[in-house]
């Protein structure tokens, strides 16, 4: 499967989240329930995967995760909030340059149309 393959099956899959629960509740609630629908989808996915800083020639632990990573292609940073800004689609592309990952999904449920708070990201590479 190609990333953008991933991508619409997961965005599928969000937005069935997003009418089952609807916005307004923590970013962890629609981590869980995405990360099992995924799983239940047959895609292989990691939640809380942990993203290495490499400085320098030296792997660094800095703390980073990425929300969830879908077949080893897909970024998928989660969020709920009121309004995204450019730092939440830095921080998806900084987990996308760092893990050299092509394709990522910024999704934030706190809005009463998933749809509109989606924003694919592409890495150049």
């Amino acid at each position: 499967m190609i990333e953008n393959e991933i991508s619409n099956k997961v965005i599928g899959l969000a937005i069935e989240v997003h009418s089952a629960l609807g916005p307004g509740l923590l970013e962890s609630a629609y981590q869980e329930c995405l990360f099992y629908k995924i799983g239940k989808a047959g895609l292989k996915v990691e939640k809380q995967k942990p993203m290495p800083l490499i400085f320098e020639d030296v792997r660094l632990e800095c703390g980073y995760r990425i929300d969830l990573l879908v077949e080893n292609k897909l970024v998928i940073e989660l969020k709920s909030l009121e309004y995204l800004n450019d730092v939440h689609l830095a921080q998806t592309l900084t987990y996308m340059k760092l893990g050299g990952f092509k394709l990522g999904l910024l999704i934030n449920f706190n809005v009463a149309l998933l749809k509109n708070g989606i924003k694919r990201v592409v890495n150049g590479l």
